[in-house]
Formats: structure tokens, C-alpha cells, sequence
């Protein structure tokens, strides 16, 4: 078993949770999970990003989740919190798995430099991440009108 990955983790987790979730269900969009929910992806890779958004349109194309499984959905976009067990694979493997299956947006979220970088699917690659410190401001591609002020993710 991985051991927890620590403080500041899970504040930063839940920050951006809430944000996301708070846009996106009120409006319609579709789910925001967390690390718990897990996938099964079509190159027979399973991950469990920190969090995920999963469009309404794609979770209706199915398949259907079953109960107690991995989802064999692939999210719209992927979000990993760098800690020292995971930094090394999520900044390679695991970008390189999201890209494969056609995840549309991966972040990757530092909490020691206190900076998100976010990679955007162009075709069948992910174009050159860019990073966005505390004085910026995320807007997704996915998330169409959502914004995240970077610094508030941090607090």
C-alpha cells in the first residue's frame, strides 16, 4: 500500500475538488472524482488520478460504471498532485498514459513551487504544458468559463 501522500496533498486536493465541482454540477456538465474512483483505460492501463472530470455527454456513452470496479471511461481531464513518491511518474508515465487514451487536459499540480502545469490534448499529443504560478489564472479548455485563481489553490 502507498502511504498517504501528506500535508499540503489533500488541502490542495479538496481546494480544486470544490472549485470544480461547484462549477460543474450546477451547470450540468457532468462528474468531478477523486483518487478513489479509478480507471481502466483502453490501452489496459489503470490509474487513479487525484482528480478527474468525466463530461456528461462521454459518461452517458458509457460504458456504464459498475459497483466496486474501476471506470472503463476515459476523463476529459486529469489531475495529478505531485508528491515525492509520485512526482517522477506523473510527470512521464502518466502523462504519457493520459495522452495515449486521449485524456483532452492533464494538470500537474506542484505544491512545493506552488505552480500548476497544464498540458492540453492537440491531435493525439499533448502540446507544450504550460505553467501558471500564484499571480495567474487557469482558464480550461474543457471546462468551457471556468477559471481558477492559482493562488487560492494553495491556501
Amino acid at each position: 500500500m502507498s502511504p498517504p501522500a501528506g500535508w499540503p496533498h489533500g488541502s490542495v486536493e479538496t481546494n480544486i475538488s470544490t472549485l470544480l465541482t461547484n462549477f460543474a454540477r450546477p451547470r450540468g456538465l457532468g462528474i468531478i472524482l477523486g483518487s478513489s474512483a479509478g480507471y481502466d483505460l483502453p490501452s489496459g492501463d489503470t490509474v487513479e488520478p487525484d482528480i478527474s472530470f468525466i463530461s456528461a455527454d462521454r459518461f452517458a456513452a458509457g460504458p456504464e460504471p459498475q459497483e466496486g470496479k474501476f471506470i472503463r471511461i476515459v476523463p476529459n481531464l486529469a489531475i495529478e498532485i505531485l508528491s515525492p513518491a509520485t512526482a517522477q511518474r506523473d510527470r512521464t508515465e502518466k502523462k504519457a498514459i493520459y495522452e495515449e487514451n486521449g485524456v483532452e487536459e492533464y494538470w500537474i499540480v506542484d505544491t512545493k513551487r506552488r505552480e500548476i502545469t497544464v498540458y492540453n490534448l492537440s491531435g493525439k499529443r499533448f502540446g507544450r504544458g504550460k505553467v501558471y504560478t500564484a499571480k495567474d489564472t487557469i482558464r480550461s479548455r474543457v471546462l468551457r468559463d471556468f477559471t481558477l485563481l492559482v493562488k487560492g489553490v494553495f491556501t
